[in-house]
């Protein structure tokens, strides 16, 4: 899309844009770091990464969530491995957060999301994405949140020993929480982290809404009814965890949030690994060719999981959780982090109020977080 097509920010928008509190609760950043060599502190394009620190300024966002991700193979190599991964993760966090003290600071709580609005810097927050990054073990994740993370995603596609995936990719576990899961979840709540039941199985989550004493949260995750996908949540889900002061916050995959765009890539995708094989990075080419073809996702499809959401589960419990730098395509007009006020314009354009606006930035999840987080032990 040619910057003259997108749609203007009008000056309410721009205002309401700039005085909220906005929370994107997760974004692939890190990984981009420690797989590709990335560097955070130097402006990319849209097409080779949708954050880094210049960006993020001149986005505005309040706080930023980024990612350990712990993939799969980690829980197959051997002791320690996937532990180790997630630290390697922390510390990366941590050392760009110190490299750029003017523009970045790393937040804990709801009242250090709120000083860095009020400093004008970017608040940081840690997530580790993988239950399996614990590797069975409660200590680990009291080492994890010592290094600072806020959340546990429970699994990812991979089922661990304790909680079941969506997907169970590898024949991974999809069934619900064992005893010891039970205990992990016990863990967060008494720690002050946030339980995240984003990848999880339905049996999983139903375990987890009956097992925490603290609301919980979806980091990224949309609307099942709009896309039918398992990452998705159905409405019941979305129901349930409403009704336990949890908060929904939507992915901003193409992938997940459209059907046609999910065949569309399933198709891409088949016709590339049919051709000649030649090299990973012919084949890898030749897929982002294929993609490039395709019609991107309207912001609108992307504001009607926002708009289903609320609508089942409530205003109250939906916010942004855009998967950034860990995803393929977005909606039109949202290449990158500069693009979080479209949002509040396109649901203006709805007919939202300032305040609902509000809520669906940040303000939810500034609340869950005032709710369940504590401060990083001494």
């Amino acid at each position: 899309m040619r910057a003259e097509d997108l749609p203007e920010i009008s000056e309410r928008a721009g205002r309401l844009y700039r005085d909220a509190i906005v929370i994107d609760t997760h974004n692939d950043l890190a990984t981009k770091m420690l797989d590709e060599g990335y560097d955070p502190a130097v402006r990319h394009s849209p097409s080779e990464g949708h954050t880094d620190v210049p960006r993020l300024i001149e986005s505005g966002i309040t706080a930023q969530v980024l990612a350990a991700w712990v993939d799969a193979p980690y829980a197959q190599r051997g002791a320690g491995a996937a532990f180790e991964r997630a630290l390697a993760y922390t510390d990366a966090i941590h050392a760009l957060i110190d490299a750029c003290p003017d523009a970045l600071r790393f937040a804990a709580t709801g009242a250090d999301i709120r000083r860095a609005k009020a400093d004008g810097v970017v608040a940081i927050l840690i997530g580790v994405e993988g239950g399996h990054a614990i590797e069975d073990s409660l200590d680990h994740l009291r080492e994890l949140k010592r290094r600072g993370a806020c959340y546990l995603t429970l699994t990812w596609n991979n089922g661990n020993h304790w909680a079941g995936s969506s997907i169970g990719s590898g024949a991974t576990r999809t069934a619900g929480l064992t005893p010891f899961g039970r205990q992990v979840i016990a863990e967060l709540n008494r720690l002050g982290m946030l339980v995240d039941v984003s990848h999880t199985s339905s049996e999983t989550l139903a375990d987890v809404l009956a097992a925490s004493e603290a609301p919980v949260i979806a980091s990224h995750s949309s609307a099942r009814p709009l896309a039918h996908h398992p990452r998705n949540l159905s409405d019941e889900e979305l129901r349930a965890i409403a009704a336990r002061g949890g908060v929904i916050c939507v992915n901003f995959y193409s992938r997940f949030i459209e059907v046609r765009m999910r065949d569309a890539m399933d198709a891409a995708e088949a016709r590339a690994e049919a051709e000649p094989a030649g090299t990973a990075a012919q084949r890898s080419a030749r897929l982002e060719a294929l993609l490039a073809r395709i019609p991107p996702t309207p912001l609108s499809i992307l504001i009607d999981h926002i708009d289903h959401i609320a609508r089942v589960a409530g205003i109250d419990h939906v916010g942004l959780g855009s998967d950034f730098d860990g995803i393929r395509l977005t909606p039109a007009s949202l290449d990158d982090v500069t693009a979080y006020p479209r949002i509040a314009q396109a649901l203006l354009d709805r007919g939202y109020s300032d305040d609902d606006v509000r809520k669906v930035l940040g303000a939810n999840v500034l609340r869950l977080i005032d709710t369940v987080v504590t401060a990083i032990p001494r």
